[in-house]
């Protein structure tokens, strides 16, 4: 069938129609359902099918169960594609949605991200400055991080590698009431390092 063209004039722009071809109001309707077997996206020939209260209404043909959650003006979700057979559940399903993507929300809201701070020491520090970095270590850990405690060696520092053991050993007395030993210290090079992380709380 030859197209059938109709132009008229809009202000000064002109308009072509093809009145043979129909617009296709519902081609972006699959796209919401992001890969869930949602009404007519459900290819299974039997289905079992829940109620919207969790009433069992049996195995049914796919058009049936189709059929009946649009009786009541809802929604068919395939919850179980690999049962024998696919269980189906009717429901509204934006709202299953709304619910569902709330709950993913609020549990990314509350996923606590644990992250890996540094603290650097000297084999010779200072008292006033250990404390400092005691208490910043101290900090992270109540945060529920983990701490990179590095001790590092200068030039002739590396002959006497005990004073940065000391050193190391004093820290974790320190801190040894607010965290457990992940890595112990291990001299790579010119540093000695270990990990903490935060001991539970009680």
């Amino acid at each position: 069938m030859r197209p059938f063209y109709f132009s008229f004039y809009f202000g000064r722009e002109r308009i072509i129609a093809n009145f043979n071809e129909r617009p296709n109001f519902g081609q972006n309707k699959r796209d919401r359902y992001n890969g869930d077997l949602v009404n007519e996206k459900i290819r299974f020939p039997e289905v079992l099918v829940i109620g919207p209260d969790g009433t069992s209404y049996g195995k049914m043909s796919r058009f049936e169960a189709y059929k009946k959650a649009e009786s009541m003006d809802l929604d068919l979700l395939c919850v179980a594609p690999q049962a024998n057979p696919p269980v189906c559940k009717i429901l509204n399903y934006g709202k299953y949605k709304f619910e569902a993507q709330k709950k993913a929300k609020e549990a990314k809201k509350n996923q606590k991200i644990i992250e890996l701070k540094e603290i650097q020491l000297t084999p010779q520090i200072g008292l006033h400055d250990l404390e400092t970095k005691v208490k910043a270590a101290i900090k992270f850990l109540e945060d529920g991080n983990k701490v990179k405690v590095g001790v590092r060696f200068k030039g002739r520092q590396m002959s006497h590698t005990e004073i940065g053991d000391e050193t190391m050993n004093k820290f974790l007395e320190y801190v040894k009431d607010y965290s457990n030993v992940e890595k112990k210290p291990t001299l790579d090079g010119r540093w000695l390092t270990c990990v903490l992380t935060s001991k539970p709380k009680k």
